[in-house]
């Protein structure tokens, strides 16, 4: 079967046709056809959509969000230590397509939705997180902004207010290795790249579409080199055969190849996730081995037994921890 390139119908709200960027993207994807359309639910929330089938050839919308710009932050992400934590969501879905993210099982389609007022997020981060206390703010939740950095540049953007909000910390979450979109930045101190780290193994048959592991790492050696502040995350982690194997070899690589003295910190988490995410995800996925685990559910979430996580947890931070201090690594909490 051949399938269309990225971006092959570009749908777009009446009320994005105005914004600038609306026009930025459309030049970068001249071959595209676009398709007008009053409000981008009519597209995105139809019925009965074949997210893996639809997955193959992405679209996209181009949208003006008219409320709802940041959010409290989830139970399922670490906080790192900040009462106020927030997230925000300028793109909807993600160009990557892991097997495990609760994309599939939140979102009725795979369609990326880019909001174009962009300024309308930075204006309401503004009010929301006024004043002088601390605030923390992804701004990668639900999508992997530094891969797209080229065509949105939103990074950029989140950046910028970052400089006039020293107050606010500000996380981009990635597993891009793009990280020559931000080299004409220089670096605030409020502003984290947070990479998610999988081993070879995982990135291969679970992470799909997304760099090497070498090539990540890559971007963090050259990201500490420009004095960026670097997060590691070793999250998920998942109990594939050999995990143990694997998930020692992915440390080792790792602080064989970066400077774990320049490091922010460490995050570390096994795989978790809300249990009607998961179902749904099952229902969409029957063939996959990893989504169709039997992961233990208790209190509307699903994981691995409290055995288990706290053998993978203990693995990984034992081997961690021959590299960075104990006060650089931050297990995710949990709490069923």
């Amino acid at each position: 079967m051949t399938f269309l390139p990225l971006f092959s119908h570009i749908y777009i709200e009446d009320a994005a046709r105005e914004y600038p960027l609306t026009e930025h993207i459309l030049a970068r994807f001249p071959k595209a056809q676009t398709i007008s359309i009053q409000n981008y639910k009519e597209v995105f929330n139809r019925p009965r959509q074949r997210w893996e089938h639809q997955r193959q050839s992405l679209k996209l919308i181009l949208a003006a969000r008219r409320d709802s710009f940041l959010y409290p932050g989830s139970s399922f992400v670490p906080n790192f230590d900040h009462t106020r934590f927030f997230y925000t969501t300028p793109i909807l879905n993600c160009v990557y397509g892991c097997e495990y993210c609760y994309l599939q099982g939140l979102l009725s389609s795979p369609t990326m939705v880019a909001f174009v007022n962009h300024t309308a997020f930075t204006e309401a981060a503004a009010r929301e997180l006024s004043g002088s206390t601390p605030a923390y703010l992804c701004i990668s939740y639900d999508t992997d902004l530094l891969a797209i950095e080229d065509i949105f540049g939103y990074c950029a953007e989140w950046i910028e207010f970052a400089k006039s909000h020293p107050h606010v910390t500000i996380e981009i979450r990635t597993k891009s290795a793009n990280i020559r979109a931000l080299e004409h930045i220089t670096p605030p101190s409020n502003v984290i790249l947070a990479w998610t780290l999988s081993p070879d193994d995982v990135v291969k048959r679970f992470e799909h579409k997304t760099p090497s592991l070498q090539a990540r790492l890559k971007a963090i050696a050259h990201a500490q080199k420009l004095q960026w502040r670097v997060r590691l995350c070793f999250d998920p982690i998942l109990r594939v055969k050999e995990w143990q194997k694997h998930y020692q070899e992915l440390v080792e690589t790792t602080f064989a190849t970066i400077e774990p003295n320049a490091l922010a910190d460490v995050s570390l988490g096994v795989f978790r996730i809300n249990s009607g995410y998961l179902r749904t995800m099952q229902e969409q996925r029957p063939d996959s081995r990893l989504v169709t685990y039997p992961y233990h559910v208790q209190n509307g979430s699903a994981s691995y037994t409290d055995a288990e996580r706290q053998e993978m947890i203990t693995h990984v931070s034992e081997h961690t921890l021959r590299s960075i201090p104990k006060e650089k690594l931050c297990p995710v909490p949990w709490q069923w």
